[in-house]
């Protein structure tokens, strides 16, 4: 009972259920780019990243100094019914403003890249 309440207190903050809503929608994203989309700074964008990787919700990876989340596995249990609803409920009526964003912020010439692989093109150029 206590890690579904867990779960719970963690959607229960609309910070989070942002960030819920970008991982649902474009799968793997960069801190920076999270953090440029929901327009908070760095330090607040890592505690809402923890508190969801504490709750099972997302997962992370380090390629260098960039840190990437992405939603959990768990796809036939809690996690995964609750990705699954998100999905539902996340409605583009709901996701516009938000997604319109994250295109500004995130995507070059129609492509949505994530800022690790931008900064390595813009570095080799």
């Amino acid at each position: 009972m206590r890690e579904l309440a867990d779960i719970f207190k963690a959607l229960g903050d609309e910070t989070r259920l942002q960030i819920m809503a970008l991982l649902v929608q474009h799968g793997e994203l960069c801190v920076c780019d999270i953090e440029s989309v929901i327009g908070a700074t760095q330090s607040k964008t890592s505690r809402h990243l923890r508190y969801l990787l504490h709750a099972g919700l997302v997962a992370d990876r380090r390629e260098g100094v960039w840190v990437h989340y992405r939603l959990a596995g768990d796809a036939d249990g809690r996690i995964g019914t609750i990705r699954r609803t998100l999905k539902k409920l996340l409605t583009p009526e709901l996701t516009d403003k938000l997604n319109a964003r994250f295109t500004k912020q995130c995507c070059v010439n129609g492509v949505c890249k994530p800022a690790s692989v931008r900064a390595r093109e813009h570095a080799s150029t």
